[in-house]
């Protein structure tokens, strides 16, 4: 289930990137004021696609949870995180009619398209992050420890951050996009220049501290002497993150092709959900102990 998600916000990037976002009109559930599109553009078939895609995640996870709810006691973590999974995904259907229904698709460069942009990220972000822990804890709910450590966490706030401007630099990059790399940078410089373009290089500086700072993490859990899992997830989170910054720059080189968003996009979940996972398998103490 969470691949399958992770897919749907795939393609939700692509609806986007693809200026795709329109594809059914003002209509919502209903495409076109249709239920199943007659005579569809590329457009509205790739918008119907996406909301199919939304249709099936969300019967899935409620699936899930009802699966959770047979399998598990009612204070397992299995059912709390299989429940935020339906709240979540619920919260996420809702913002993505929102887009719809504010117009805050195709052309709008509106302040407005921006905070209801970067509130439905946070959303899928907090939704991928219950849906990995839910598959984690149920391998093993009474295994991982209660106790988190706070330098870990501190990676998640960080995370959440950098995707946030990742996706307004990523609106910019659709709305406004540069012909060479020199264009680029003109862009986001000139005095004349809209906010979205101004905004678009806190991304790039953000994306680096937060790499610095998520290695760093990743080296101290690894020195630690750490349960075998969590030295497994430090060593993903170190290699997903230089990946991650690693194909930001490509991204930047090549003026942010579809094909590249998407993938630097998929790189981003990846590393979100290590980051959770990670947060959960470190061991305070001993990271403490390291430290100190």
């Amino acid at each position: 289930m969470l691949a399958w998600n992770v897919l749907v916000v795939l393609w939700g990037a692509y609806v986007r990137a693809s200026g795709s976002g329109a594809g059914c009109g003002s209509h919502w559930p209903l495409c076109n004021g249709e239920v199943v599109p007659v005579a569809p553009r590329i457009e509205t078939i790739i918008e119907f696609t996406h909301r199919v895609m939304s249709g099936v995640a969300l019967v899935g996870v409620m699936a899930l949870w009802l699966w959770s709810r047979s399998g598990f006691a009612r204070t397992s973590r299995v059912r709390t995180m299989a429940l935020s999974s339906v709240v979540f995904l619920i919260t996420e259907a809702l913002l993505g009619a929102g887009l719809v229904l504010f117009n805050y698709v195709d052309k709008n460069q509106s302040v407005g398209r921006t905070f209801y942009l970067s509130l439905h990220l946070i959303n899928t972000l907090l939704l991928l992050g219950a849906l990995a822990l839910t598959a984690w804890f149920s391998r093993d709910s009474a295994r991982t420890s209660a106790r988190r450590s706070s330098m870990v966490v501190t990676a998640l706030p960080i995370a959440i951050l950098v995707c946030v401007t990742g996706a307004i630099a990523a609106l910019g990059d659709t709305l406004f996009p540069a012909t060479t790399l020199a264009q680029g940078f003109h862009q986001d410089f000139s005095g004349a220049a809209n906010f979205l373009l101004r905004l678009r290089v806190l991304h790039p500086t953000l994306a680096i501290l937060a790499a610095a700072y998520f290695v760093a993490v990743s080296v101290i859990v690894l020195r630690s002497k750490q349960r075998p899992t969590a030295t497994k997830l430090a060593v993903g989170v170190l290699i997903l993150a230089m990946a991650q910054l690693g194909g930001g720059a490509v991204n930047l080189l090549l003026l942010a092709p579809v094909w590249m968003q998407i993938a630097h996009l998929l790189l981003a979940d990846v590393v979100w959900i290590s980051l959770i996972l990670l947060a959960v398998e470190a061991e305070p103490r001993r990271l403490a102990a390291k430290l100190l």
